[in-house]
């Protein structure tokens, strides 16, 4: 499902036009954007939760070379389901 078609499912299940639900999900998305920059979580019920995870510093190893690299520590978005969503889809 592409962005389109998130929007048009959400136009017809809400009964509004198709550039209001765009953007009510561009809001949404907007507003998510928003709260994990400032590193807090996000938890929508049945859907799930989005949050930071904070990457230590690490060794690698450079692939093309085989030397030994240092990794900066970094932080990265995360996506953990809610009961719901895991239920929904193994139905």
């Amino acid at each position: 499902m592409t962005k389109s078609d998130l929007v048009a499912k959400l136009a017809e299940e809400a009964g509004i036009s198709k550039k209001a639900a765009l953007a009510a999900l561009d809001s949404v998305v907007t507003a998510i954007h928003d709260v994990l920059s400032k590193g807090e979580k996000v938890r929508i019920t049945d859907l799930g939760s989005f949050s930071i995870v904070k990457r230590q510093a690490r060794q690698g190893v450079n692939p093309r070379t085989g030397k030994p690299i240092k990794i900066p520590p970094t932080q990265a978005p995360k996506f953990s389901p809610a009961k719901a969503l895991k239920d929904s889809v193994k139905k």
